[in-house]
């Protein structure tokens, strides 16, 4: 037969060691282990007498039961009260062993702002969106027919020797020489009449320089629809100008070549710097070059399924990056590119 316990010697035990237990506790650690000593699930001691309540006599039960679940609650405030003042401490503790300084007052945080380029890019379309047209979007990588014979430009055409063509390695296909591909898809997969806007990267195989870049930015703008003439390019693009460069913004049209529009036309605005007087800037001329525009060549036309004869259209392209420079009025596109967070913080607004 096993000895009967002597439940008031455990008694006295557990109350007079288990509140000094955790007053001592010097570490968070050492209060986990008081109580896991006292409280603990499986082999808590309070915890085991609590359960051992059923094995006593009714009198024990009736005398020490009140008294264990009464220490078990001053326990339970102990080590709360213990943990807080142990974390406290070590917060404390932390504070002091740190350089930081918390009485200083905080520095301003620095404010996330828009690229110049891409600054540029949202008040372009932003421009264009409000004249009617709509976005459309292509693959940065093209075929030779989207590219090149889509928009009039056979595989013996000099002009292709102004694209400078990235080729990839054993695959028909190239990096766009330009945001054109678009308008290709586009007309192929809508009828007439269309009004549309492709932004986007393009790229070309050249030597980077103060005014080029192998990676830049171009926006072009196309409109399909009935007798479209170039009066309507015009007033387009002198809309465009001024709601880029302000009121005082005129342009003029010069004869010019691409195989994709029929007449062509460089368009130039007249000098942001001189007002038109001549400065170095616009080479002594009053105006500065632009774009390049036109009429939708027939042939372009024909190839995407619209039919010449009862269809016109404009279109026009523009890079990006040379509206930015005069904008923000920085002299060599590689600033733009070079992420030096000095010159970009200069342009911000």
């Amino acid at each position: 037969m096993p000895e009967p316990r002597d439940w008031d010697s455990e008694w006295l035990t557990l109350s007079a060691t288990a509140l000094d237990a955790v007053s001592r506790a010097e570490t968070l650690e050492a209060l986990e282990a008081a109580r896991v000593d006292f409280l603990g699930r499986e082999r808590g001691r309070l915890t085991g007498l609590l359960r051992s309540l059923k094995d006593m006599s009714i009198e024990e039960r009736r005398r020490l039961g009140p008294q264990a679940n009464a220490l078990k609650d001053a326990l339970e405030k102990s080590l709360e009260a213990r943990r807080r003042s142990l974390e406290s401490a070590a917060l404390e503790s932390g504070l002091a062993a740190s350089r930081v300084d918390l009485s200083l007052p905080p520095p301003p945080w620095p404010r996330g702002r828009r690229h110049p380029v891409a600054e540029t890019l949202r008040e372009m379309t932003g421009i264009l969106a409000r004249l009617g047209f709509a976005p459309a979007e292509g693959p940065l990588v093209e075929s030779d027919r989207n590219n090149f014979a889509g928009l009039n430009i056979p595989a013996d055409h000099p002009a292709r020797d102004l694209q400078d063509t990235f080729y990839l390695k054993d695959l028909p296909l190239l990096l766009r020489t330009h945001t054109s591909p678009v308008q290709v898809r586009y007309m192929e997969a809508h009828k007439a009449p269309l009004r549309i806007m492709s932004p986007g990267r393009v790229f070309r195989h050249e030597a980077v320089d103060a005014s080029h870049s192998a990676v830049f930015h171009q926006v072009e703008g196309l409109y399909v629809d009935r007798k479209v003439s170039m009066a309507d390019l015009k007033g387009t693009l002198s809309t465009f100008m001024r709601g880029l460069f302000g009121p005082q913004a005129a342009i003029r049209f010069r004869p010019s070549f691409f195989p994709f529009v029929e007449p062509g036309a460089e368009v130039d605005v007249r000098c942001l710097l001189c007002a038109g007087k001549g400065c170095p800037a616009c080479k002594r001329t009053g105006w500065m070059e632009m774009l390049g525009a036109g009429l939708v060549h027939p042939n372009v036309l024909r190839f995407c399924g619209i039919d010449p004869g009862q269809w016109s259209g404009y279109a026009f392209g523009v890079g990006v990056e040379r509206i930015a420079l005069l904008r923000y009025g920085v002299p060599d596109i590689r600033m733009l590119y070079e992420n030096d967070l000095r010159v970009l913080e200069s342009l911000a607004p």
